[in-house]
């Protein structure tokens, strides 16, 4: 019998879908013979000996193994140890909950995911030391562009907020503050994290954790961490050190057997919807003069990207808005550097065309979509830019990879596949079904690689056909083994 860490020199009776599948001449069962954690043959069913442990797919529909683009490791890893707030339909509530909650090691409360841009009440620091008194209590947005304090919190951390909101970068030090836990900790949380993405498809994963991830990534491997392949980022406050240390985007980490390489400089150029502060054409309701937020501006941002540009690093530029959007093409028209828009949740009209023709990729979440269409409706109802484009991305040329942008959405690369699909979480009909891409572009987006000789060995075998799915079904797709590199992380 196979087991979890094993390596197998084959998946027998795999019925193959998405890229890869275009080249067989038809849909009956195939072996996928692998050796060195590549594909070296697919041939029909017992054509060629097995010679060693395999995985019988047993008719199983297989799909190359899946990718999340956008996750912040550390804090999707500890969302488990913090409060869910998801739910909470107001400030009163959310501090409420908050109340009830058992203060961490570290005597801090932590509460994550809560969404206020649709609440009838406002936040503020007398509801929520009201609620939580003297222990340090900190609720994070969804979107991670914001942090809710008490007073408690706010004395701990040496910040001030009239209304206990910290915003943009003030808020993402907080985060960081909070994710800083011993790597002991991290790193089993981590581990753990990792092993239910192989769960779930998951072969590869981008992470854009705030921290300075070589060294974290290297003391992973050495601890055994190999359910995925990693690409880690590194931020402006790490930028020279990653030049001086000789980091360039595409090599791998030594001492990670190829799993774990360098990823882009990651730059936040504006802020996000959920906060209110992305940075658009049109002001946002209620304030003429409240156009977002530019935490770049466009002459940094070309001096930056010039800077990773001769440094050998690719980019990944946060932009949200459709202001934040057209900064980044014109900074990378300027400087020639490759890389991706992340998020690309507001885009001009002729900024589609300007991404293709740049041979940018856009990095995008499929589930922020779904998610945010009321939000959408509220406060960008009047802007002429499209929202949440990927169809028109796709049908303009533009590569598209899928992510989460974990924890603000679950590192569930399914979830991503079936909002991108159908454009809808719930009953109600599709959001601009227009921009709906087809289940092939769609897993085509989740993977890095194709099922087909000379590839990875990376497989997912799935247990339900996803070309028959239903919405729901696609969403909870039921992953029955993963294969990193031919060695089994997953078996059901």
């Amino acid at each position: 019998m196979t087991n979890v860490g094993e390596s197998v020199v084959a998946v027998r009776g795999a019925r193959i879908v998405g890229p890869g599948s275009e080249h067989l001449a038809d849909g009956e069962p195939v072996d996928i013979h692998i050796i060195d954690g590549r594909i070296v043959d697919i041939a029909p069913v017992g054509a060629l000996p097995v010679d060693g442990a395999s995985i019988d797919a047993g008719g199983a529909p297989v799909v190359a193994g899946l990718w999340d683009n956008h996750v912040h490791v550390v804090q999707w890893a500890l969302a488990s140890e913090r409060e869910p707030l998801g739910d909470v339909a107001s400030a009163a509530e959310a501090a409420a909950r908050m109340a009830s909650v058992a203060p961490l090691a570290d005597g801090r409360r932590v509460g994550t995911g809560f969404r206020d841009a649709l609440w009838d009440d406002a936040p503020s620091t007398e509801v929520l030391d009201a609620a939580t008194g003297e222990t340090p209590t900190y609720l994070i947005n969804a979107d991670v562009h914001s942090v809710w304090l008490n007073s408690a919190a706010l004395r701990r951390e040496g910040f001030s907020s009239p209304d206990g909101m910290l915003r943009e970068e003030d808020a993402f030090e907080i985060s960081k503050r909070l994710n800083a836990v011993d790597p002991e900790h991290s790193d089993r949380a981590v581990m753990a994290s990792g092993a239910a993405a192989a769960a779930r498809g998951v072969t590869g994963i981008v992470d854009f954790d705030m921290a300075w991830n070589a060294e974290s990534w290297s003391r992973r491997t050495a601890g055994g961490f190999d359910s995925q392949r990693i690409e880690f980022a590194v931020y402006l406050s790490d930028l020279d050190r990653a030049i001086a240390e000789g980091l360039r985007t595409g090599e791998a980490l030594p001492g990670s057997g190829g799993l774990v390489r360098m990823g882009p400089l990651k730059v936040i150029t504006d802020g996000s919807l959920g906060t209110r502060t992305a940075a658009c054409s049109h002001p946002y309701p209620g304030d003429g003069t409240d156009f977002g937020v530019m935490n770049v501006s466009p002459d940094h941002l070309i001096e930056l990207l010039t800077t990773a540009a001769g440094a050998g690093l690719g980019v990944a530029v946060h932009a949200i808005g459709d202001r934040a959007v057209s900064s980044a093409l014109d900074a990378v028209t300027a400087t020639g550097v490759s890389g991706t828009i992340e998020h690309a949740q507001l885009v001009r009209h002729a900024d589609i065309a300007r991404i293709a023709r740049l041979g940018l990729i856009a990095s995008v979440q499929p589930q922020h979509a779904v998610d945010d269409r009321d939000l959408v409706d509220e406060y960008w109802g009047h802007q002429t830019a499209l929202g949440y484009p990927m169809a028109s991305l796709l049908r303009a040329g533009v590569e598209l990879r899928l992510g989460s942008d974990a924890p603000v959405a679950a590192l569930d690369p399914w979830q991503a596949v079936s909002a991108a699909v159908h454009r809808t979480a719930d009953d109600r009909e599709p959001w601009h079904p227009e921009e709906r891409l087809a289940l092939a572009e769609a897993l085509a987006a989740s993977a890095r690689s194709s099922v087909r000789p000379g590839q990875p060995a990376d497989l997912v075998v799935c247990a339900t056909d996803p070309r028959t799915a239903s919405a729901g079904t696609l969403r909870r797709m039921p992953v029955s083994a993963t294969v990193l590199a031919g060695r089994v992380t997953h078996l059901a």
